[in-house]
């Protein structure tokens, strides 16, 4: 099992790692102009090979819908109040900076 960002539950696929974790090969259609993307990425050295490219976007997605989840835990739960207070004590504080 890959490493993982501390309490996201996603894996640092991009690290060093990833290079020597176990991995599953499959096989997956996309149209000539994608492919003509990651075939461009690789040749001008932005990634390593076609499949550094679609982990980077796997993981992405990965994120976005781990934070569109968040988004909508805040949204039913509401603000946490908790730091209300320190968040006006800062502003105080650095506007008496000035």
């Amino acid at each position: 099992m890959a490493r993982q960002a501390p309490g996201t539950g996603i894996p640092f696929w991009d690290s060093a790692w990833y290079s020597v974790s176990m991995t599953t090969q499959i096989a997956v259609r996309l149209p000539d102009e994608m492919v003509a993307f990651l075939d461009a990425a690789v040749a001008s050295g932005a990634v390593t090979s076609r499949a550094t490219l679609i982990a980077r976007a796997v993981e992405r997605e990965m994120r976005r819908q781990a934070a569109e989840s968040d988004a909508a835990i805040l949204l039913s739960t509401g603000p946490d109040d908790d730091l209300d207070e320190l968040v006006e004590w800062s502003v105080a504080y650095v506007a008496g900076q000035d």
